[in-house]
């Protein structure tokens, strides 16, 4: 596999408005976003955007930003435009797809979510952790993968995904992870397809390549990464995030 990062950021958050250039200890949450992705070392990295100032904080830190055009309806599709512009040749065979509002995702994550292309017939690779609370069981925002790890396995494959806690009985439930590792078909077609009844049901755009008849595969990591979507977010990625500059003198 040669793989590349990129990581979809738009500007349009309504929870938290300006989110990708949100301040932590005086750095943009999306370059925090690029080091972690940096720091995985599992291929280069690039942020796709459609607004000038995000272009500009990454570029000015010596990043790469593509502008994407703002119409496109979703991240996958900024990350298909970004690739296509980024590497027509196609020397790039698995592109990850890593959510712009993760500044404390651990890079032994990124390295995860390739593991599950090791079998030739998934198309799609993406992670989960299993879910430990009631609170989270219960949440509609978390979304639940339908997937067993039977005799200990890493790796298994993703038969739906819900708002609902779901499967029913007894076992453990597993909390999905929103990073995503295509092979470079399985992605360029994904896009190509229009939303299918239970992406719209579920609001889960995964289903549409699970109607498809596509193959996703989820490998398991021990916890769920936060995202930043609202001010108290924020602060606690701030108080995670408070010796970082200690770490990069180090």
């Amino acid at each position: 596999m040669n793989p590349i990062i990129v990581i979809p950021s738009r500007m349009a958050s309504t929870r938290l408005p300006g989110k990708p250039l949100a301040d932590i200890h005086g750095r943009a949450m999306i370059l925090h976003v690029f080091d972690r992705a940096v720091e995985a070392d599992i291929g280069p990295v690039a942020v796709a955007c459609s607004e000038d100032e995000v272009a500009h904080a990454i570029r000015q830190a010596g990043g790469i930003a593509v502008m994407t055009d703002p119409s496109l309806p979703s991240g996958s599709d900024r990350v298909q435009a970004a690739l296509a512009a980024l590497d027509p040749q196609g020397r790039h065979d698995v592109v990850v797809n890593l959510q712009g509002d993760l500044p404390t995702i651990p890079a032994v994550m990124l390295r995860a979510v390739l593991t599950p292309l090791s079998d030739p017939t998934v198309d799609i690779a993406t992670l989960v952790a299993p879910i430990l609370t009631r609170e989270e069981r219960e949440a509609s925002s978390v979304v639940k993968a339908v997937c067993a790890f039977d005799g200990g396995r890493a790796v298994a494959p993703a038969l739906y995904f819900s708002r609902a806690p779901i499967p029913w009985g007894e076992g453990p439930l597993w909390h999905h992870i929103g990073i995503y590792a295509y092979r470079r078909p399985a992605l360029a077609r994904y896009v190509s397809l229009p939303a299918s009844p239970l992406e719209k049901r579920e609001s889960l755009e995964q289903l549409r390549a699970l109607e498809a008849g596509m193959r996703i595969a989820c490998a398991r990591v021990e916890h769920a990464p936060f995202g930043v979507d609202t001010p108290s977010d924020l602060e606690r990625a701030r108080d995670e995030l408070a010796g970082w500059r200690d770490r990069v003198r180090v």
